[in-house]
């Protein structure tokens, strides 16, 4: 969706994020990774070196041709649908009024305040994003989208989009598709809510008022699905190692923001209806709504490890150590596993870094789908991951890591070689170290030593097998197959 993290070749390819402005992503050019910009191209190399030049607004040097043939048949086509879509619904919406006119203003003015005061903040946290960038602009455009005719639902978000293009320089193709695809969300999602109607003005009574709630929030499903599958549907069709449930749909955290966003879109509507001064605090609301996004994702950043997308050592040790606390005070049982990918020094010299920074994404995101809800997934350091497991007796212990084990042999993860053709890995062996609450430890210290110990015993047994952390130092065996 941008340049991934440490530099990923593989992700930079991959189309902007969903739900957010495609433009702004720091999607770099897949030819040449670290370039931003459509600008011309020079190639030095001494003396005899020629120089190589394409102007930028010729259409045979877009970037966009440099995407993947299939993403670029995608993007032509849903771009083509929507237009006439949008061409369609312009033409048959009625002639704005003399109120519509005033309330664009308020919804032109509110969203430029908006824009305006938080552009610091959006750059920095476009500049920090390695997935999904919500950009909180929905606040504006799907109040329009109830409130406004079509004609002037595209005026407002043209004004909102006009400003992220001189804010945020980004490949005019990222910025035109997630225009287009701004306008076509919102004017499905006010042919919805129209449709349905009447609206906002009603009889106040319970049902009235269940039924616009009802209302709203089937609109607010249209808004998001129509950019889910426009933009997600760029992501999917993006690099293969791009091809994760996080990178496409977002996390749970991106999808909790849309779904505030709208709410206080809807919210907006309301108020621009019944009391449009009352607008004025909206815009003071996104603003500060913006600096708690900021401060969530640094919070975020600070417990996150850049390379897969799941906890780092801090954010894991701390969580792991509540998870402790809780089970020494409930007198429940817990197991540490610790998984190490075996041989992955091979991966990195065969097939290059990039190719092991697939493996080691595909990994994590294979352990956070195998893995409980409640169980703690983080990276150790290298090719070693660490999942606590909570609540859990020893026989479903073992089942887990046998469980943990046998998905990542069976992974087939397609990346590229060391001159950037394609390649597939499969066939990797994982050894995985267990212990136990309180068995092999009372503290987390003393677990991770334990696991520590126990993944060592399996790499002295052939690797490719799941080992218990021995009772005492020094001494103890492998668990057996069958516990």
């Amino acid at each position: 969706m941008h340049p991934g993290p440490d530099g990923d070749p593989g992700a930079a390819d991959a189309p902007p994020p969903r739900k957010a402005d495609t433009d702004e992503a720091t999607a770099h050019d897949p030819a040449e990774p670290g370039v931003t910009t459509d600008g011309p191209v020079t190639t030095t190399g001494g003396p005899l070196a020629t120089a190589r030049t394409g102007h930028p607004y010729r259409p045979r040097n877009w970037a966009l041709w440099r995407r993947r043939p299939v993403q670029v048949a995608f993007m032509l086509v849903a771009e083509a649908v929507a237009v006439a879509i949008l061409a369609v619904a312009f033409a048959r919406s009625p002639i704005p009024s003399g109120n519509d006119w005033i309330n664009f203003a308020i919804l032109a003015a509110g969203a430029t305040v908006h824009i305006q005061l938080t552009q610091r903040q959006e750059e920095r946290r476009r500049n920090r994003t390695k997935t999904v960038l919500i950009d909180l602009t929905a606040v504006w455009t799907f109040s329009a989208a109830m409130i406004l005719p079509i004609p002037l639902i595209l005026f407002v978000i043209a004004v909102i989009r006009a400003q992220h293009w001189f804010i945020a320089r980004r490949p005019a193709h990222n910025f035109v598709f997630s225009s287009i695809t701004h306008g076509l969300a919102a004017t499905l999602a006010h042919v919805t809510y129209t449709s349905l109607g009447p609206h906002l003005l009603g009889p106040p009574d319970w049902g009235g008022f269940l039924r616009e709630f009802g209302t709203i929030v089937l609109t607010g499903a249209i808004y998001e699905a129509i950019q889910i599958a426009y933009v997600g549907g760029v992501l999917l069709l993006g690099s293969p190692a791009g091809r994760t449930v996080r990178n496409v749909l977002g996390s749970p955290a991106d999808n909790t923001l849309e779904a505030i966003t709208i709410g206080l879109g809807a919210v907006t509507a309301i108020l621009l209806a019944a009391v449009p001064p009352m607008v004025a605090v909206m815009a003071v609301v996104t603003v500060v709504f913006n600096r708690l996004a900021e401060l969530d994702q640094l919070q975020n950043d600070v417990r996150t490890d850049p390379k897969t997308g799941i906890l780092n050592m801090r954010g894991w040790s701390e969580s792991a150590e509540r998870a402790l606390e809780r089970t020494a005070r409930s007198g429940d049982q817990l197991a540490l596993l610790m998984v190490d990918l075996d041989h992955f020094k091979w991966i990195n010299d065969t097939y290059g870094h990039p190719a092991g920074d697939d493996v080691l994404r595909t990994v994590a995101q294979t352990l956070d789908e195998v893995t409980r809800p409640s169980d703690l997934v983080g990276r150790f350091g290298g090719e070693e991951f660490l999942i606590l497991l909570p609540d859990i007796d020893e026989e479903s212990t073992w089942d887990a890591a046998e469980r943990i084990r046998i998905a990542i042999a069976k992974l087939h993860i397609v990346t590229t070689d060391k001159r950037g053709d394609p390649a597939t890995i499969a066939d990797r062996t994982t050894s995985i170290g267990v212990a136990r609450h309180p068995r092999h430890g009372d503290t987390l210290e003393r677990l991770l030593q334990s696991a520590d110990a126990a993944v060592y015993l399996a790499k002295e047994n052939g690797r490719d097998q799941v080992c218990f952390a021995p009772d005492t130092p020094g001494g103890g065996l492998p668990a057996p197959a069958e516990p």
